[in-house]
């Protein structure tokens, strides 16, 4: 049971939601427009939020905004008799649970509260410092705000469009929303759009009849039809051809289609989520992806960051994946050395998080000893940016220079370096170096680099 914060302008509304919740045992708040309901928000903790959109003095999708700003894992419930498209998209855009038009059906906003309060209750364990969610690991700010949204937008009917450069685990997050729908027990259907040839896109996707064309010696069904009444996922959505952007428009509106060589129509409900690499609105403007087409599946965005912009995750990632291929391969590695880590800190990871995760297999299975070892590591062109960065360059000139006396000021440069890369600490600037313990000792000790450690122990 939960505590509601209930604001209506409507006397009959709120005396309705009040008996309503009240009987399902429900603590209950009321307020008549949306100031006095945000005052009553910032006096006292609430479980869930019901609010009308159309209030005096303050409406509810500024107050809506206000509850976000301050707890933006809050499920709020909004409700109107004046419903508009345009009004829905602004709820779901600025965080909200879910959209209800007046009057509603008693049954239907007992089970949108009922999975609302639910969802509250869940919150804790998936944004908990573990940062597993659904598959996706992190726990850095942009990855809680991604797992909220997932919770947010997975209960509804709305088509999501998902964006991020190649690698950011989209398909994961397509996943995850189908997982949180009442569709979760349906079928979720991936489509690379990428993948198929334009000759073949319009039977994949909506199938044909025998004989429709050469090959087509049998009656098939479209990928639409498998995945009735669960989710349809559309990867790589910016490389459909104008044909099938066409119809599948056409799917989209009308909720049907017709197989290749068939005049029929099948109806289909299906839930749309596309995601792509591409910048679709750029797209619209060069005349390659339609406009009408690009708003009906971009009701939602979710736009996933690039590894580079959440390396807080980093460690999490590694062992997450760590764990999943020594098991995978039957291999006993458990740890990874400090100093790898500190090499994948400081890399930019171009390929995204599926890039470290083919780094972390490949050094799994290189890997003869229990710790993941810099040899495992094959990034020796970054290894060599990381440890010479910042060293002055070495020129001979005509003439000459003493080579000892070069070397040994170069490896002094190199171990500060490293101790200050490593803060001081003995064992990870030695793996740094690739040397050991010992020497590493002795090398402080030759070149007086005492004041760059912590301490002299072994």
């Amino acid at each position: 049971m939960g505590k509601i914060l209930v604001a209506d302008d409507e006397l009959s509304m709120r005396q309705f939601l009040e008996i309503l919740l009240k009987k399902e045992g429900h603590r209950v708040v009321c307020a008549e427009d949306g100031q006095e309901a945000w005052a009553r928000f910032q006096a006292e903790p609430f479980d869930l939020v019901i609010s009308d959109i159309k209030m005096p003095k303050m409406d509810g999708l500024d107050l809506l905004r206000k509850i976000k700003e301050q707890r933006p894992a809050l499920a709020v419930i909004m409700v109107t008799a004046y419903a508009s498209p345009e009004d829905a998209i602004a709820a779901m855009k600025a965080g909200a649970y879910d959209y209800l038009t007046k009057p509603f059906k008693l049954e239907e906003i007992k089970s949108v509260i009922h999975n609302a309060l639910e969802l509250t209750e869940g919150q804790a364990p998936a944004e908990a410092p573990a940062g597993i969610f659904c598959n996706l690991v992190g726990h850095s700010a942009k990855m809680v705000q991604i797992y909220h949204l997932v919770r947010q937008v997975g209960p509804t009917r709305t088509n999501v469009l998902i964006s991020g450069e190649s690698g950011t685990g989209k398909e994961l997050v397509a996943r995850a929303i189908h997982h949180h729908s009442s569709r979760s027990g349906k079928p979720f259907v991936t489509i690379n759009c990428s993948a198929i040839p334009e000759n073949l896109m319009e039977s994949e996707l909506f199938g044909h009849v025998k004989g429709a064309f050469t090959g087509a010696v049998a009656n098939k069904k479209g990928l639409f039809e498998i995945a009735h009444e669960g989710t349809v996922f559309l990867d790589e959505i910016g490389d459909l051809s104008p044909l099938i952007q066409v119809k599948l428009l056409r799917v989209i509106q009308e909720r049907e289609f017709m197989r290749v060589g068939e005049t029929q129509t099948i109806n289909v409900d299906v839930r749309i989520i596309s995601a792509t690499n591409k910048n679709l609105e750029q797209e619209v403007i060069l005349g390659k992806f339609r406009e009408d087409l690009f708003y009906r599946l971009n009701v939602v965005h979710l736009h996933l960051p690039p590894l580079r912009e959440r390396r807080e995750d980093i460690p999490l990632l590694a062992q997450y994946f760590l764990e999943k291929y020594s098991k995978e391969l039957g291999k006993n590695v458990r740890s990874i050395s400090s100093y790898v880590l500190d090499t994948l800190m400081n890399y930019n990871f171009p390929g995204n998080v599926r890039e470290l995760e083919n780094i972390i297999e490949r050094s799994v299975a290189l890997e003869g000893s229990n710790i993941i070892l810099p040899e495992s590591l094959l990034l020796s062109e970054h290894k060599k940016e990381t440890v010479l960065k910042g060293l002055p360059p070495v020129h001979l000139t005509p003439g000459g220079m003493d080579l000892e006396k070069e070397l040994n000021q170069l490896e002094k440069e190199v171990l500060q370096q490293a101790l200050q890369m490593s803060n001081g600490v003995i064992k990870k600037a030695a793996e740094l170096l690739q040397l050991s313990f010992r020497s590493m000792r002795w090398k402080i000790q030759k070149h007086g680099l005492r004041d760059f450690v912590q301490e002299m122990k072994e």
